[in-house]
């Protein structure tokens, strides 16, 4: 349970919640203010629209303990509200209820048009009020009732007010000075400026990847060759498609860049990792991860590698395990068959590469390409048709 602290009706109420709480729960379950429809249930109907520091909100959405400290109005609190009383006698004049489940969302959106609409313009309220679904009336006596309610109070010489009383920077409950979050915002552009490519830390000790798989491949080089490689981070970069260093390299550090393109999205993760081996037993393990600053995707991984002989003489075997977990736009392509599918396709080149580079010519060696999910899937549809029709001549 989280301990909350907020303004209901102008009564100051304190409460303990559970975290996944939503602020309509709360107010009719928690407060018995049964006025707060539930509707839809997903931010679409707008039954549930209260007034969060004086903002409409949809409070089936809200969670109560991210309202810590804020004003919260309902139906019950606009009772004695002057502009609320004027509605629902222009709602009742021009028959703009039946049902009437949607109305107390209904006037609590139409009462912050009233506030801020200079003019009765039927066009700008109904996209003031798109956002307030109703079954039954067809929207034309609601339109009818808000225009009738505006026109009559600016006639009498009340201004609107544009920005409809609203005291803070950001999305309804924000709690924060408009000045003082309008510098936040910008410190924070300045410095992602300043820092075009910000980067993830390295630290990745508390890291639980959502997903896992193994890899292996095969290299015609003895072992010890091949693990004193793979310590080479510059030339493990030049070989993996897609990488490339941006900083100089330290022995257990690393800053470099992967590139993503998977159909129309592409992505250029920046980050650090961090690189731990083991001569003894010819291990290694790398920990990291990488922001997308144009996408706002994000990586997280680990790799961890084991390099044995292989089954000829002079060859090797590497043993692959990663962990990973993806978010932002990229994460719904990160389904775990289709990143290992991909990830096999990679390794094969990536395996290509290191041998041509084990044998001193880098001018065979395949280019380091941006990683590319179409030429990747290509290669992986020719390779299981080559399968398929291969089981089917035996």
């Amino acid at each position: 349970m989280t301990p909350l602290s907020l303004t209901v009706n102008g009564h100051r109420i304190g409460a303990s919640v559970e975290p996944r709480t939503a602020l309509a729960d709360f107010v009719r379950d928690g407060l018995n203010l049964t006025g707060t429809h539930l509707g839809c249930e997903h931010g679409v109907c707008g039954a549930c629209t209260i007034l969060l520091d004086g903002v409409p909100a949809r409070s089936c959405i809200t969670s109560a303990v991210s309202c810590d400290g804020a004003e919260v109005t309902t139906i019950e609190g606009l009772d004695n509200d002057e502009i609320t009383a004027e509605l629902r006698d222009a709602f009742t004049r021009e028959h703009a209820l039946q049902c009437g489940y949607c109305t107390p969302g209904m006037l609590v959106s139409a009462r912050d048009l009233v506030v801020r609409l200079e003019e009765p313009c039927e066009k700008r309220i109904r996209v003031g009020m798109s956002g307030n679904l109703c079954r039954c009336t067809g929207y034309v006596g609601i339109i009818r009732a808000v225009r009738s309610v505006i026109a009559e109070r600016r006639a009498r010489g009340i201004p609107a007010e544009p920005d409809g009383g609203r005291k803070t920077f950001g999305p309804a409950g924000a709690h924060e000075p408009a000045e003082a979050a309008a510098r936040a915002v910008v410190s924070t552009l300045m410095r992602e400026a300043l820092q075009p490519a910000a980067t993830q830390t390295e630290d990745e000790g508390d890291f639980i990847p959502a997903a896992r798989f193994e890899q292996s491949l095969t290299v015609a080089f003895p072992p010890e060759e091949v693990f004193a490689l793979l310590g080479d981070v510059e030339a493990v970069a030049a070989c993996l498609p897609g990488a490339a260093l941006t900083a100089p390299p330290t022995p257990d550090r690393v800053e470099g860049e992967m590139r993503v393109k998977i159909g129309p999205i592409a992505a250029a993760f920046r980050g650090t990792a961090r690189i731990a081996r083991d001569r003894s037993t010819h291990s290694g393990r790398i920990t990291g991860g990488g922001i997308d600053a144009r996408g706002r995707s994000s990586a997280r991984g680990a790799v961890s590698y084991r390099v044995l002989p292989g089954d000829a003489p002079g060859t090797s075997l590497v043993e692959v395990e990663v962990g990973y977990t993806l978010s932002g736009v990229l994460a719904q392509f990160g389904r775990p068959g289709l990143v290992k599918d991909l990830a096999s396709r990679l390794t094969a080149d990536f395996a290509g590469n290191l041998e041509a580079k084990l044998s001193g010519g880098d001018a065979a060696m395949a280019p380091a390409q941006e990683l590319s999910a179409a030429s990747l899937l290509f290669g992986l549809l020719r390779a299981r048709l080559g399968a398929l029709f291969g089981r089917r001549s035996v």
